[in-house]
């Protein structure tokens, strides 16, 4: 595991328990550099969606556990934040709850010519995601060979 990644899972076990005392989801949590500077940052979800004020409260409490820990060793700024609408599907939870919705499937490399695919999402497992198609075609892509899967939004 690198240090980036006990990094994330650090923060995912000191945020949790705070998380289920407020009903909030933990979507994600990520430590990334950006223009020479360290960022980790948190996603959260709720029914209903989050608020300004919601990712407030969350970091102040999680900025305290941070401060008192101190496990991580570089300067960085924290963020807590809504995932949004075009979050990526990441783990399976997130397959889980859009069984049955529309996804838009974009693909490292162009299958029958196309890279972007949309569709209902009928079934995935560790290594595949099958999507039924508007004319009802079924496609099933390697989850190595998909750049972006998300669910698909209309304006």
């Amino acid at each position: 595991m690198t240090q980036r990644e006990q990094y994330e899972q650090r923060t995912e076990e000191l945020m949790l328990p705070v998380l289920e005392e407020l009903h909030f989801e933990l979507v994600d949590v990520e430590y990334v550099k950006e223009g020479g500077t360290w960022y980790l940052r948190a996603y959260i979800d709720k029914e209903g969606g989050i608020t300004v004020d919601d990712c407030e409260a969350v970091s102040r409490r999680i900025s305290d556990l941070l401060d008192e820990e101190d496990f991580i060793k570089d300067s960085y700024i924290f963020e807590v934040s809504s995932p949004g609408l075009g979050r990526p599907l990441k783990k399976e939870k997130d397959y889980r709850r859009s069984m049955g919705k529309e996804l838009e499937i974009r693909t490292y490399r162009p299958i029958n010519r196309e890279k972007e695919f949309y569709g209902i999402l009928t079934a995935y497992d560790a290594d595949t995601v099958t999507i039924e198609t508007e004319d009802g075609t079924p496609l099933t892509f390697q989850k190595g060979e998909i750049a972006l899967i998300r669910l698909a939004f209309d304006f």
